[in-house]
């Protein structure tokens, strides 16, 4: 006779009844519950109480027994939406209980997911921090292995407190090998993104403000500092990659914000690690001060990163500046962030560093929805304590991104270390948020989040230049270079003439190496005033691979040899200018632009609007 009869309520199916024994393993049970609610492995949770309290764990060694699990008790499942409707799917093609063997973990019931390039690695990695023999302390042959020199896991606590410097934040596949690194395999681990809104679709009572009950009420959140982090590195390949982009400020005093493109790689420094190679900064229209940047919309957005994917480059993080000279003839800076009296990142900044990192989500095939953090990187550019130049690297947590997302979080009036989380109104309901410090007795307290210290919702990644400088664009090598996007305002200006004194200074064998410029590449792309948007894959992929040939098939395409007559006779009328010989045609009438129509003052040698020379 079973010792104990259990009520579970699920969302999907009711409530069923299963026998147990008061002996049996946490594991045990949860597996015949699996199979008893046609359920997967992931996307669902088993507990105690109907508001998500005290969760039911696997494990082999806990029996229900140590829950305090009585005869008659009621037992509560919880869905992730996506866990949801397969679930609802499973019963209604289901006659009998599906396979599941706990073998397969978490990989069992995962989402048909493209994951980056650099996740598919670093899964297939063995992952293990392999020591040698330790001669002091191993007392066996040179095959053999002991406690000393056993391979340690990549999420070992003591080894990476060790490393120089130490490793603070688990790498994220680390992380993972430690989620699925138990006697069960990972086999309830559920990396769900948590979510601060109301659950859609509740018929027991009206929308809110109207009513609201524990089915569809989002869980009080409690802030943790993330124990791991998405990307474990940021690393410029060279230094005129950063120059270009700080040659704005030194121009100006103005600050400056960019978009980091690159490509993420597996970081040997940190166990199972990821690293973002900054290859170029791409500056969108902005309107800048002394101590404020305001973004634009930006219409060639799409362009620019559909370019970029076909160079083998990608949106990894964004950069801006916060500079103020000190001395000008030492090129000191001042120092405004990461002392006591200040802050890392502002709330401000976080609420934009969370904005582009739910924009940029991960893909992860171990989430019901498909992604699960971000690797997109935040870097502030801004003066250490030596009064230098430095770069900052961060990221803000999967729980700020949540805040952010469901409009939960904002910025306080006059601290900048300190946000707050809004209360719920008529328009919305806002979860609370708690986060715990210690007192000064050292006992632990918990605070309701308004405000909020930003240091719990960030996590620091190092930022620097590769010691072994690599050039994707080799007009970095060059000291003068094509002018950046969006700089009209400071004399900088990508036009017809630009491009026609740009060229000027390679020799024709010198193509491929003029046109490796990340600038240059993106105003032939982006252009309406030149015929070279159909045939730019071919420069693309010369560029991308160092390909002189493909960069000799590209100048002998017809739409390259119309921009050289376009090139020539725009050089011939400046010489004339130059000599004098213009006179004839400085005077008459108003003239007619053949490429873009617009009507010139006759003294114009040279298109006001596109550019292009009169002809």
């Amino acid at each position: 006779m079973p010792e104990l009869v259990i009520r579970i309520q699920s969302p999907e199916h009711g409530t069923k009844r299963i026998d147990a024994q008061s002996s049996e393993t946490m594991t045990s049970f949860l597996e015949r519950v699996q199979q008893l609610f046609f359920l997967g492995d992931t996307g669902w949770e088993l507990y105690k109480e109907r508001n998500k309290k005290n969760f039911l764990r696997a494990s082999r060694s806990k029996k229900l027994s140590d829950y305090q699990i009585k005869h008659g008790d009621m037992l509560f499942i919880e869905f992730s939406q996506k866990a949801r409707a397969e679930a609802a799917a499973a019963v209604a093609a289901a006659d009998f209980p599906t396979n599941t063997s706990s073998e397969t973990g978490l990989a069992s019931l995962v989402p048909d997911v493209v994951e980056d390039e650099v996740d598919r690695l670093l899964r297939e990695e063995d992952g293990k921090i392999y020591r040698n023999r330790n001669e002091q302390l191993c007392r066996h042959g040179p095959q053999g292995k002991c406690l000393h020199c056993v391979p340690l896991e990549p999420y070992d606590q003591e080894f990476l407190s060790k490393c120089d410097p130490p490793i603070k934040f688990l790498s994220f596949h680390s992380y993972i090998r430690k989620l699925t690194g138990g006697v069960d395999k990972g086999k309830f681990v559920n990396l769900e993104n948590l979510s601060c809104k109301i659950k859609p679709g509740c018929k027991e009572h009206p929308p809110w403000p109207g009513g609201i009950c524990t089915k569809c009420q989002p869980s009080a959140v409690t802030l943790n500092r993330q124990e791991y982090r998405h990307v474990d590195n940021i690393m410029f390949e060279n230094p005129a990659v950063a120059d270009r982009f700080l040659n704005y400020w030194r121009f100006s005093g103005c600050q400056r914000l960019g978009i980091l493109f690159g490509r993420y790689e597996m970081f040997k420094d940190v166990p199972l690690g990821i690293r973002a190679r900054v290859a170029a900064i791409y500056e969108p229209p902005q309107q800048t001060t002394v101590n404020k940047i305001e973004l634009k919309p930006d219409p060639k957005e799409a362009l620019v990163v559909a370019a970029a994917e076909k160079m083998g480059l990608r949106p990894v993080g964004w950069i801006f500046t916060d500079l103020v000279a000190d001395d000008l003839s030492k090129g000191t800076v001042k120092n405004f962030r990461g002392n006591i009296d200040s802050h890392f990142l502002s709330a401000e900044e976080c609420i934009m560093a969370a904005d582009y990192q739910n924009r940029f989500t991960s893909p992860c095939r171990l989430s019901p929805d498909g992604h699960f953090g971000s690797k997109f990187v935040t870097v502030v550019v801004t003066g250490d304590n030596d009064n230098q130049i430095h770069f900052e690297g961060y990221q803000v947590s999967n729980q700020c991104m949540a805040l952010v997302r469901d409009d939960c979080f904002v910025p306080t009036k006059d601290v900048p270390q300190l946000g707050f989380i809004k209360e719920s109104g008529n328009e919305q309901y806002v979860p609370d948020v708690f986060y715990k410090d210690k007192d000064n007795y050292g006992n632990e307290v918990t605070h309701i989040a308004r405000p909020l210290p930003v240091e719990y919702l960030l996590v620091t990644i190092p930022a620097a230049f590769a010691s072994d400088f690599h050039y994707t664009f080799k007009s970095n090598i060059q000291m003068e270079s094509f002018p950046v996007e969006n700089r009209e305002h400071v004399g900088q200006t990508q036009d017809f003439a630009a491009l026609t004194s740009y060229l000027k200074r390679f020799l024709p064998n010198k193509f491929l190496e003029a046109m490796s410029d990340f600038h240059l590449l993106i105003f032939l792309a982006t252009s309406d005033m030149l015929p070279l948007k159909e045939k730019m894959d071919i420069l693309f992929e010369a560029v991308k691979n160092h390909n002189e040939t493909k960069a000799l098939d590209f100048m002998k395409t017809e739409e390259w040899a119309t921009v050289e007559a376009m090139m020539s006779d725009h050089a011939s009328i400046q010489g004339a200018v130059a000599s004098g010989q213009d006179s004839s045609q400085a005077g008459g009438s108003m003239w007619t632009c053949v490429h873009c129509t617009f009507i010139n003052k006759p003294i114009d040698n040279t298109c006001e609007m596109c550019s292009l020379p009169r002809s």
